[in-house]
């Protein structure tokens, strides 16, 4: 990693939005179940998409963007945890006011302003993710900030909205959506772009997650947090990272996004030493008749055609390294991937040798598109009306490699660690008012929801007066398992230290051991501390119970029964003991212990044998 002075040198700007679902019975628009726990769908609708212009009478460029790919989407529906609100079939129902305190608890933790009236909004999504092509969404707090290591970092705006859909599937032309996750409650909380370097980045996340882990009321599990990361430098644009849903890799993602802004940067300052600009697209179907290039046989074969484009100043620079893994070949290639082909052919590859096409083929596009020794040149070959639709794609970002760093929406190679175009990047032009629900007066919704401020110091205090160990209490404190910690004990009472050790330490092992601890539901790990509670089964037997829940899918009862591990109440132990006494055996808590280890309470015998 570069130091703070680097990062302060190439004018380098970050900030960030926290998305966190709420732990809420009901959506935040209908009386639809929030838990997400059906696992069979009861139907199914399709919808197609269009952008529209927003309030100030723009369409946005991203939803023109997503518009522009003419997917379609098919929605998967849930008994339960659908129903017409969700498919834009009726209008919104009342606000779910537990959501609307739960985020002004948290606004208020963050030092935030409430607003007088809170005003429902629509915010425009045409890639499918709702039905209706937009998100309602309503501003709960502005004005915050947070400390981290002494910095003051600003938060400008809190928003509670609805959560999208979550993607059962996807391939080129349509998408396949499951309407349980939808409208539920969701977080915001964007920060001031003044993060100075990568590491503080995932520091500041982390401080907000915690705030957020502390109110007690947000979900827990693979998808309940995501965090989108505004980047910048001084010569660059503003790219929005989408999608970090664990911390660990974020400060290495930003440090290669750096990167990659930094290479775009050199390589159109070449460009414009050159005079480098991007051709008109030209049918070269011809050129490969007989073709032994296999990508591009096969698309002729469907009555496919291809389509070249000359890029004059490019020579050598498309194939050029951005990023770890990626160049920009592979930039040009992912906006053509957005029209539903399979990539691009560029000129700065081993044509021949990655491809097959021959030697005379290259010549030929290399003479009619009048290539010289700087230039080069681009192939795709598909569908026809898909093909143009590629090639205008892939000449824009050609063209955008003239400006620099174009301002995107980007995801994540989780193997790679670097970050791959999804889209434009959004802006204000997708806002518009939401006119079938009303403003909510911050009076009304402040009315009996306990508003007191979120104090980590305080909750670690009560920890380590619970737990009797600093370190112990500083692991669950920053752990995702703390809201589950804090039920298990305000349901069953079960030993606390108990309950975090098997929910830090024992899990943690499991993990390492290649157990899938994910696949352990919430109510399961309720029930073994229910059974732990009440005497059933023993302390030994916890984790005993917890490795065979993921592995051969069993409900915890039959894992007791199948496995023997109820435990051995007093007066069979003690009779236990006294034949073992009658058999003359010297020690005998080591024979018990040894026979009956995950049934006994260690405790207790040493209270019977004395």
């Amino acid at each position: 990693m570069r130091n703070k002075e680097h990062y302060k040198k190439i004018g380098f700007m970050c900030g960030l939005e926290i998305h966190q679902r709420l732990a809420t019975e009901r959506k935040l628009f209908c009386a639809c179940s929030a838990s997400m726990q059906e696992h069979a769908p009861v139907g199914r609708i399709e919808r197609r998409q269009r952008a529209v212009a927003g309030e100030l009478g723009a369409v946005d460029v991203s939803t023109a963007f997503e518009s522009a790919r003419k997917r379609r989407f098919y929605y998967n529906i849930f008994r339960e945890s659908s129903c017409l609100v969700d498919t834009d079939e009726e209008p919104p129902h009342g606000v779910n006011m537990e959501a609307v305190g739960i985020a002004m608890r948290i606004a208020s933790s963050l030092d935030a302003r409430i607003p007088y009236e809170i005003e429902p909004m629509r915010k425009e999504v045409v890639d499918g993710s709702d039905p209706s092509a937009f998100q309602r969404s309503m501003m709960v707090g502005y004005d915050g900030s947070i400390e981290v290591s002494g910095r003051r970092i600003p938060i400008p705006s809190i928003f509670l909205e609805e959560e999208s859909s979550g993607i059962e599937s996807s391939s080129k032309d349509e998408v396949v959506y499951n309407l349980d996750r939808l409208g539920i409650p969701l977080i915001e909380i964007d920060t001031d772009p003044v993060i100075e370097t990568p590491e503080e980045a995932k520091e500041v996340a982390r401080r907000i997650g915690l705030i957020l882990r502390l109110s007690g009321k947000v979900q827990r599990g693979i998808g309940s947090i995501r965090q989108d990361v505004n980047v910048s430098i001084g010569k660059g644009s503003r790219v929005e990272i989408k999608g970090f849903q664990e911390l660990g890799s974020m400060d290495e993602i930003i440090e290669n996004e750096v990167e990659r802004q930094e290479k775009l940067v050199a390589i159109r300052e070449v460009l414009l030493r050159r005079h480098a600009r991007v051709g008109t697209p030209i049918d070269v179907t011809g050129v490969f008749e007989g073709t032994g290039a296999r990508i591009i046989k096969e698309k002729l074969a469907e009555g496919g055609i291809v389509v070249a484009v000359k890029l004059s100043g490019f020579g050598g620079l498309v194939g050029t390294e951005i990023s770890k893994g990626l160049r920009l070949g592979t930039e040009i290639s992912d906006y053509a991937k957005s029209a539903g082909v399979k990539g691009i052919i560029h000129s700065d590859e081993n044509l021949s040798g990655s491809y097959g096409i021959a030697s005379e083929e290259a010549e030929w596009i290399v003479r009619d598109l009048g290539v010289g020794p700087d230039d080069a040149f681009i192939l795709i070959a598909d569908e026809k009306e898909r093909c143009y639709r590629a090639i205008a794609l892939a000449v824009r970002r050609a063209e955008l490699a003239l400006e620099g760093v174009p301002q995107e929406t980007r995801g994540i190679d989780q193997r790679l660690h670097v970050t791959r175009f999804l889209r434009p990047i959004p802006g204000g032009s997708r806002m518009y008012p939401e006119t079938d629900a009303v403003p909510i007066g911050a009076a009304e919704a402040m009315e009996g929801v306990m508003m007191e401020r979120i104090d980590p110091s305080k909750i670690m205090k009560n920890l380590e007066k619970e737990l009797k160990n600093a370190q112990l209490s500083e692991q669950m404190l920053w752990s995702s398992s703390l809201q589950l910690y804090n039920q298990i004990l305000a349901r069953t009472g079960a030993d606390p230290v108990v309950v975090a050790a098997t929910l830090l330490e024992k899990f943690r092992e499991m993990k390492r051991d290649g157990i899938q601890v994910e696949r352990i539901g919430d109510d399961a790990i309720m029930k073994v501390f229910e059974l732990y509670s009440s005497g059933r089964i023993t302390k030994a037997a916890i984790e005993t119970i917890m490795r065979r829940i993921p592995s051969d899918a069993y409900e915890v009862e039959s894992a007791v029964r199948e496995l023997s591990l109820e435990r051995i109440g007093k007066a069979e132990l003690k009779k236990i003991i006294s034949e073992f006494r009658k058999a003359g055996v010297k020690d005998i808590k080591r024979e018990v212990m040894t026979k009956y280890r995950l049934n006994v309470d260690g405790r207790e015998l040493d209270d019977i044998i004395g």
